[in-house]
């Protein structure tokens, strides 16, 4: 496959030129390739740290991922429900979903090779893993234990068959008790680790919200996406002014006012607490329910004082 880059490519490392050119490709793979040799730059490798001058032809040799060697790691998860087919767990906030770049051998993969016997996806990087929260998102995980049941929940993810409900406090008061954000996503145009709304290359993306509550300088509200792009949730709150509370990264401002205020939360301020969706098997439709942790509940507490 060959690439062509162009000066507003300019600047950036190889690795963030390529994840954004190439879907479901990350940095590590990037990286390992590199290594390999299946990537050429006007015809000569270089290093993985190498900026983008804006008018090379870029080759790469696309080979099939090398099975990863996971190991089993006792980490403590929550199950809300288990059966041949697939499981429903808790994510704490602070857990990394899958192994990548730097994420070491604490992930969510690593405990599920521990609690789970089988998974689907077994002899790749991410075994059972049908979606994915952020970091520092806590809540509801579907778990497939089959490739056939991870299939069937993908699909349901795409044709947005699987109904998802997060709790977000946010900045401000919203402007309207209930709206819906229909901002298109795509990487940022000059900070290529995160993602932006209404990005020239971007791909449409719906989230809604409905208000829960005012809390002086804040709103607790209920958010439902129908599309699952990279970081949605918290781009688009932060393109409407509203940023997640506890967001360094698309709140950087607001999360400083906050944390002098308050204190650091340690994560953010959002929690897949609702999952919908009919087992692909059986037919059977499952709800599934996550009180708000304990530590976003105490500080609603401190905030409502």
């Amino acid at each position: 496959m060959k690439l062509q880059a162009g000066r507003e490519d300019r600047g950036l490392r190889l690795d963030v030129f390529l994840t954004d050119r190439l879907e479901r490709i990350t940095r590590s793979q990037v990286q390992a390739l590199n290594k390999s040799g299946s990537i050429l730059i006007n015809g000569k490798s270089e290093k993985d740290g190498y900026r983008i001058r804006g008018s090379e032809t870029i080759q790469v040799e696309l080979k099939p991922p090398q099975p990863l060697s996971l190991e089993a790691r006792f980490i403590p998860i929550q199950i809300h429900y288990e059966d041949d087919e697939l499981a429903v767990i808790e994510k704490p906030a602070g857990l990394v979903v899958h192994p990548g770049a730097a994420t070491g051998a604490s992930t969510v993969v690593h405990g599920l090779l521990f609690h789970f016997q089988k998974l689907s996806g077994s002899e790749g990087p991410r075994p059972g893993i049908v979606h994915r929260l952020d970091k520092w998102t806590s809540g509801l995980l579907i778990v497939a234990k089959d490739d056939w049941t991870h299939s069937r929940l993908s699909r349901a993810f795409q044709e947005r068959q699987v109904h998802k409900t997060y709790i977000a406090l946010v900045h401000g008061k919203m402007p309207k008790p209930a709206a819906d954000i229909t901002l298109s996503i795509g990487r940022h145009s000059t900070i290529r680790t995160r993602m932006a709304a209404q990005a020239s290359r971007g791909r449409t993306a719906l989230t809604s919200y409905r208000v829960l509550e005012e809390l002086g300088g804040f709103s607790l509200l209920e958010v439902k996406i129908m599309t699952g792009r990279t970081h949605q949730i918290r781009v688009h709150l932060s393109a409407i002014g509203h940023p997640v509370v506890g967001d360094d990264v698309y709140g950087e401002s607001r999360y400083k006012q906050f944390s002098k205020k308050y204190g650091e939360l340690g994560r953010y301020f959002l929690h897949a607490a609702e999952l919908r969706f009919t087992h692909p098997k059986t037919g059977l439709a499952l709800e599934f329910n996550s009180p708000l942790p304990a530590e976003l509940q105490s500080l609603l507490e401190r905030i409502r004082v």
